[in-house]
């Protein structure tokens, strides 16, 4: 039942003991495509987006809801309910401080009006989607369980029309119960840690420790929705380019559902909806002449242009489907020395970002993702890291269009107890994989996945994790090299071996001999010099940086303030100018902006090694690396006229 299939906090020790996490579901398998919604000619999207009726669960062991059965009735009915947006965490909606902090399990609902024609029509599929939803989390209809799914960041759905149809005169009741505990085993990890003397601590105090710098929001943080598709379906399609002079390939395979048997038509399209190729095969290369490639914004005068795949597809009945797939064409490749797209050289000069701002936390906003690109683009960032966890589909759709480039992230971040390198651990990171890459293999952004941030990757275990990790996704994405984000002793890392580029996080002056700008050239090069002498494999930076408190000032310099971490970037900077000319093929500053991180002695609201203030503004730092980033734009790329006078979109 559900209670047996949930993931739930208990006490089964009684007072001074709180329960470890019980994973007794089963890992999701990816059986099928995960394409995402659009409206065609034979598909609808309905958006659940809005207000849903909402209470967490502060009962001692966080388990009434299901004791109560809260799924099978109005969520109202069983207790009191608050107002709460969907998408947004629900941390920093209220003025309840132990919401904001809480860990457990919260409930969510929503009653739909489902259009009339989707219920007559038997022959529609009704399928229900959820974005991610933080982390682990139980889906409702009508107070019968449709699906479960462990992690946050990705998207989980499940096919309710038979359960809407049973009595089509009542409305969809949809319930989500999320719980956001983390334990060694998930990703990220964490632990719960009961404190039991009664002497400092109320009765059930317990907190969640967590091994990462971000705020742990929670909540659903993304869109929920409806799309039908007929019974007969286009369910996955997976696109791999190439190109040979100036002739495209696009070696596509196309998956359907329903049908005993079917009849496609694929077509690609130009961006003036011209056809350029077609075939009626479901696997297949389509050879484009005259090719227009997906190049990165400022390397050429033309990024980010895409063709449209579209699929349509039909069954015995006549039935049709239709999908269409955005297709950049464009190559990967990597030597021992540089980063290749399209053959030629890329140097990334990026970001690392959060998705993070007031109030919605890391729900999704528009105008906030929007805002941010443009603020990318006036930078000249070119790139940006999906720290530390797979970012929203639309932000992906808009690096596309936008030529941004993209190294894509899971949320293997906090690894640091040896505990966490077990074979549970391993399962469940493998899986998370799996779900990551059939979401994003075809966006042409993507150009290299991170399959870990700052592991402990000088344990012993570590090896055969990442090796077993780092092959598993190679076998699932043979087109992209792969890597994890090291800031480990150079000499002692065990997974380096296994990736295709460093990625080296440091902040010298920083965190180590903090104040001393002046080991920053010294000790830069020396790593530099190690890991390349080691590995032989090129080299990002994948994170550098200082805090610095918006509008605090002091020359001479000092930590925290804007001349601070201006000068560490000088510094940094002049040692990658003479790097990049050998091995160094990339730089991100940390981090693109302010961000929220749990309270402690050194945040002062957060982490402030933003160039932005988490209010997008800018700091002294964003115009120094603004005019850097457009200098190496005009060294490495094509620019086109317009960008001579760098704009917003």
């Amino acid at each position: 039942n559900a209670r047996g299939a949930a993931l739930r906090m208990f006490l089964p020790g009684g007072p001074g003991v709180l329960g470890a996490l019980c994973l007794c579901a089963v890992f999701n398998t990816v059986d099928s495509g995960m394409l995402f919604p659009q409206e065609s000619s034979s598909r609808e999207v309905k958006e659940l987006n809005g207000l849903w009726d909402f209470r967490a669960d502060k009962s001692p062991n966080r388990n009434q809801g299901f004791e109560r059965a809260w799924y099978k009735s109005r969520l109202a009915e069983t207790g009191p309910v608050i107002d709460m947006p969907v998408p947004a965490s629900y941390n920093d909606i209220t003025q309840d401080p132990s919401l904001r902090d809480f860990t457990g399990w919260v409930w969510y609902e929503r009653e739909v009006v489902v259009p009339a024609r989707w219920v007559a029509d038997e022959g529609t599929r009704v399928v229900l989607r959820v974005g991610s939803a933080h982390y682990y989390s139980i889906v409702w209809v009508n107070g019968v369980k449709v699906t479960e799914h462990e992690g946050g960041h990705l998207p989980f759905e499940a096919e309710i029309g038979s359960l809407i149809r049973k009595d089509p005169t009542t409305p969809c009741r949809i319930t989500i119960a999320v719980n956001n505990t983390l334990t060694l085993k998930t990703l990220p990890p964490g632990t719960i840690q009961y404190m039991s003397d009664r002497t400092k601590y109320p009765d059930g105090f317990f907190v969640q420790n967590i091994y990462f710098d971000f705020f742990n929001y929670a909540g659903i943080h993304r869109p929920v929705l409806l799309y039908t598709t007929p019974k007969a379906y286009v369910d996955d399609i997976t696109v791999v380019t190439d190109f040979l002079d100036n002739t495209g390939l696009v070696k596509y395979t196309v998956s359907v559902q329903g049908a005993t048997t079917a009849t496609l038509k694929v077509t690609l399209m130009d961006k003036d909806r011209h056809c350029v190729a077609s075939s009626s095969d479901q696997s297949g290369v389509l050879k484009v002449v005259d090719v227009k490639l997906w190049w990165p914004y400022l390397m050429h005068e033309n990024p980010g242009y895409l063709y449209s795949l579209e699929v349509r597809q039909s069954d015995e009945r006549s039935t049709q489907d239709v999908y269409t797939l955005p297709v950049g064409i464009r190559t990967v490749n990597v030597t021992s020395t540089q980063f290749l797209i399209n053959n030629k050289p890329f140097y990334f000069h990026g970001v690392n970002k959060h998705e993070d701002s007031d109030i919605r936390g890391k729900g999704l906003d528009w105008p906030l993702i929007v805002k941010d690109f443009n603020l990318m683009k006036w930078l000249g960032a070119n790139s940006f890291r999906t720290s530390h966890y797979p970012y929203a589909e639309e932000i992906l759709q808009m690096c596309d269009r936008h030529g941004i480039v993209v190294i894509d992230e899971c949320p293997g971040v906090g690894i640091k107890d040896i505990r966490s390198f077990g074979n549970a651990s391993l399962t469940h990171h493998l899986a998370v994989m799996d779900e990551l890459v059939r979401r994003d293999k075809n966006h042409p952004s993507v150009v290299m996945w991170s399959v870990a941030n700052e592991p402990a990757a000088e344990m012993p275990p570590a090896e055969y994790y990442f090796k077993t990790l780092i092959k598993h996704t190679k076998g699932l994405d043979p087109t992209r090299p792969v890597t994890y984000i090291t800031d480990s002793n150079y000499a002692r890392d065990k997974g380096a071996p296994y990736v295709d580029v460093i990625c080296v996080n440091s902040y010298f002056s920083w965190y180590h001999d903090p104040g001393h700008l002046e080991v920053i050239p010294i000790q830069l090069n020396t790593q530099f010099e190690n890991w390349y002498g080691k590995y032989h494999k090129p080299i990002i930076q994948s994170e550098y940086g200082a805090d610095a408190v918006p509008g605090l000032h002091s020359d001479p310099p000092m930590m925290f303030t804007e001349e601070y971490q201006n000068v560490v970037l000088q510094k940094y900077h002049d040692v990658f100018d003479q790097k990049r000319k050998q091995y160094v093929i990339g730089e991100l500053i940390w981090n693109f902006a302010d961000f929220m991180t749990a309270q402690g002695i050194t945040r002062v609201v957060g982490n402030k090694k933003g160039v932005f203030t988490r209010q997008r503004q800018p700091k002294a730092a964003a115009f120094i690396l603004k005019e850097r980033y457009w200098r190496l734009a005009n060294e490495t790329g094509i620019l086109p006229p317009w960008t001579k006078y760098p704009c917003s979109l």
